[in-house]
């Protein structure tokens, strides 16, 4: 379609605007959306599409989403979007695989996707909510497939496995698929978890695939398009088994957490702001409650790091999350940073019990390819 033309841009948003008006539509996510903002000279965030949408009294107050790619010249535009729409950010997906991948040189760059992507959002008055954080979607591998292949498998879509992106980012843990190792099996449960965690408590606007919250697999199919099949199918009987309602039940614990502590889901970019008493709106240290000096966001061996986030609550009270992120494959001991808090454990990644626990001592143990997370008030959760 030439939505270039006066005609089709009509056509285009009188459909829009009847799905929403007629079947109550809340919002669009548009796939390859750069096509929508091709003009003569190529991809233009303002044009005649983005400007009519963003002026329509109905389609600009819904939730719009685009894919910030497409196959042309010029196709990837990832925050070049304007104000209004939110963006997929596949920064966020491949830094975080490579992150808990255990890849080195990603401290800093796991630190920009937790805190909101500003090198890429922060600007024309955008807000952290434009960043669509996801580790998986229906394009690419399942979120269980990132933790039990090393390589895509897409034969039986009939290409010689040709077709699908051969670099996933994703790792096997020691063997290939399916496995009855009960040694792999924890550490891709772990990883898997820590992914999740790290999505649902990073600034922006958070996504998980369909099933991925209980366990869903393509067998290592990384383009099931066209596999109308069980291959592509959600097996919602898997939300059923043990493993499943596991998942499922940490899924919706940190779902609350995000939900229950605003410095979760700000609405502004981060920058370091002094709330009072010592505390920054955000503060990033080492694994010794140290902050990290510029020689050390540099250390391409470091896999681990703590991220403290505050806000101030109804009261003028400072309410703090921190956050115990350890990528590596070894325990390492943490120690909490100063000022000085009462500190309440609310999610352990790495552990079956996972109520609330008030600390006592100085530093905490983290298990390897896990986040542990803290506030400085009883949450009021179990």
């Amino acid at each position: 379609l030439n939505i270039s033309h006066p005609r089709v841009l009509q056509m285009v948003l009188d459909s829009l605007r009847y799905w929403a008006e007629s079947f109550h539509i809340d919002g669009f996510r548009f796939d390859l959306g750069v096509t929508l903002g091709r003009e003569g000279t190529g991809f233009d965030p303002g044009s005649g599409f983005f400007d009519a949408i963003m002026q329509d009294p109905v389609l600009s107050r819904l939730k719009l989403i685009s894919e910030p790619w497409d196959v042309g010249l010029g196709g990837y535009q990832l925050g070049n979007h304007p104000p209004g729409f939110a963006e997929w950010n596949d920064k966020f997906r491949d830094g975080i695989r490579r992150f808990w991948r255990g890849d080195p040189g990603q401290r800093a760059d796991f630190a920009a996707r937790v805190s909101g992507s500003a090198d890429v959002f922060n600007r024309r008055h955008r807000k952290p909510w434009a960043s669509v954080n996801y580790v998986a979607s229906h394009d690419g591998f399942t979120l269980q497939d990132v933790v039990s292949y090393n390589h895509k498998h897409n034969e039986a879509n009939g290409e010689n496995n040709n077709d699908g992106h051969s670099e996933n980012y994703s790792n096997n843990w020691g063997q290939e698929g399916p496995t009855e190792d009960a040694g792999i099996h924890a550490v891709r449960e772990r990883v898997r978890r820590a992914m999740i965690a790290t999505t649902l408590l990073s600034q922006g606007t958070p996504m998980l695939l369909a099933g991925d919250e209980f366990g869903r697999t393509q067998h290592g199919n990384n383009n099931a398009y066209c596999q109308d099949n069980e291959l592509s199918w959600v097996d919602w009987g898997m939300a059923e088994t043990q493993a499943g309602k596991s998942l499922l039940e940490f899924v919706s614990r940190v779902v609350r957490l995000r939900h229950r502590f605003p410095a979760l889901q700000s609405h502004r970019f981060p920058v370091g702001e002094d709330l009072g008493d010592g505390i920054q709106d955000i503060a990033w240290f080492d694994e010794a409650g140290q902050a990290l000096s510029p020689e050390a966001w540099q250390n391409p061996e470091a896999r681990a790091l703590s991220v403290r986030r505050a806000n101030l609550d109804a009261d003028g009270r400072v309410e703090c999350v921190l956050m115990f992120v350890n990528a590596g494959a070894d325990p390492i001991t943490f120690r909490f940073p100063p000022p000085e808090r009462d500190w309440y454990r609310v999610l352990d990644t790495s552990a079956d019990d996972d109520t609330t626990q008030r600390m006592h001592d100085g530093s905490v143990e983290v298990q390897g390819h896990s986040v542990v997370v803290f506030c400085n008030q009883d949450p009021g959760m179990p």
